[in-house]
């Protein structure tokens, strides 16, 4: 089995978003090639209310599908079709927006004024982008969650993992999103389909992941729980680690334990314009949209 090389490792940016929430960007608005069919990572995590009250008002999607998954608080979102819906703790929707939807999402914090939350978006390949909008909710006991002897524990949100399947399915990019945590000083290898691009976000702990310039593992440097790891390497809170082609990724956790997401994808290789919240193939179906949006002709009949 060959470890994935790390490409890259990289702390989320403070960013400003919606009505004016504060959230932490992992990626997004940049180079679409890189985590393909990944366009865009954001971790909205707060305990300041007037932080994020403010929430996402009516705003247009097309040609993606958005990933909201609740860790703390409750997303309340509504739209255009008429849905509306309230996730809370652990529970997951994919919105597949299509040919177009207009939808809002107002985030409550618990009773200790928590919010923490991630949305990730995927591509559509140019035959899907103009297909009907669909949501799947789901609830968190739907979501599988794995323990192994030596205590890593992963919900497996979509796709496949250790005998388990996520719950949503019919996703374009055929994705598998795993809430891993391994405990204190234990390694760990995950298998990542060869042919996906991946990435892990670590948001607890921290760990040390593995790279392909050292077969055996991680550089023996300081001792951790009995096993040796190299401080160096560790990655903490908030922290995107992309990976290169490779059959498996290995993480080391440090002294309080790592908890992190992995996310793998097949890439879906087309030409991307991009404007905001809508991703076409070409800029000629950009000003489309716009001009539908501007005409009142964005939104499409359910047939």
């Amino acid at each position: 089995m060959s470890i994935r090389p790390t490409l890259e490792t990289r702390k989320s940016v403070p960013t400003l978003e919606g009505a004016g929430v504060h959230l932490h960007r992992a990626f997004g608005f940049q180079d679409p090639s890189e985590l393909d069919p990944f366009l865009l990572f954001d971790d909205f995590r707060n305990d300041v209310p007037e932080h994020y009250l403010r929430g996402f008002p009516w705003h247009p999607h097309r040609g993606i599908e958005t990933i909201t998954y609740v860790l703390a608080g409750e997303v309340e979102h509504g739209d255009s079709l008429g849905n509306r819906g309230m996730l809370g703790a652990g529970d997951v929707q994919w919105m597949t927006a299509g040919s177009g939807i207009m939808h809002q999402e107002m985030p409550r914090g618990n009773t200790s004024g928590q919010m923490h939350g991630f949305q990730l978006w995927a591509n559509l390949p140019g035959s899907l982008k103009m297909t009907a909008p669909r949501y799947q909710d789901v609830k968190a006991a739907d979501i599988p969650d794995v323990i192994d002897d030596d205590g890593t524990r992963v919900r497996v949100v979509v796709g496949e993992f250790w005998g388990k399947r996520g719950p949503v399915d019919g996703i374009a990019a055929d994705p598998q999103y795993l809430d891993i945590s391994v405990p204190p000083g234990v390694r760990k290898t995950f298998k990542v389909d060869t042919y996906r691009r991946a990435f892990a976000y670590v948001f607890a702990g921290s760990g040390a992941f593995a790279d392909a310039s050292q077969p055996t593992g991680i550089l023996l440097e300081k001792e951790v729980m009995g096993q040796e790891v190299n401080i160096r390497d560790m990655s903490g809170d908030r922290t995107l680690i992309r990976f290169g082609t490779g059959e498996e990724v290995t993480v080391q956790a440090g002294e309080n334990g790592v908890r992190f997401l992995l996310v793998s994808g097949a890439p879906i290789q087309e030409p991307v314009a991009w404007h905001g919240p809508i991703v076409m193939n070409t800029q000629a179906e950009i000003q489309q949209a716009i001009r539908e949006l501007r005409n009142g002709t964005f939104i499409r009949p359910a047939h």
